[in-house]
């Protein structure tokens, strides 16, 4: 049950919204790997046959795409409380 693709594209759908309603990318990457693991299951192929064969296997599969997707959200986004960019000069001088 647990390797049908909408269960993962519901909960997708579920951590998009509660990204909307606690902004900060808390779900977000969380989400983007629930979205990615039910493209994989709908599309099928060896890579799903695999994946889908077991609960925990899943569960790996889920947790290292949402540490991915976390990692390239920070690269894309930056750092909370970074400094905001300042300029030195006006572009009209």
């Amino acid at each position: 049950m647990i390797g049908t693709w909408w269960i993962w594209a519901v909960a997708a759908l579920g951590l998009g919204i509660a990204e909307m309603l606690a902004p900060g990318f808390i779900f977000l990457g969380f989400a983007l790997s629930a979205a990615v693991l039910s493209l994989i299951v709908l599309v099928g192929g060896p890579l799903a046959a695999w994946l889908t064969g077991s609960v925990p296997l899943m569960m790996v599969a889920f947790a290292a795409l949402a540490l991915l997707a976390w990692i390239a959200l920070r690269a894309i986004f930056g750092r909370p409380g970074s400094a905001p960019k300042t300029f030195e000069h006006d572009i009209n001088d």
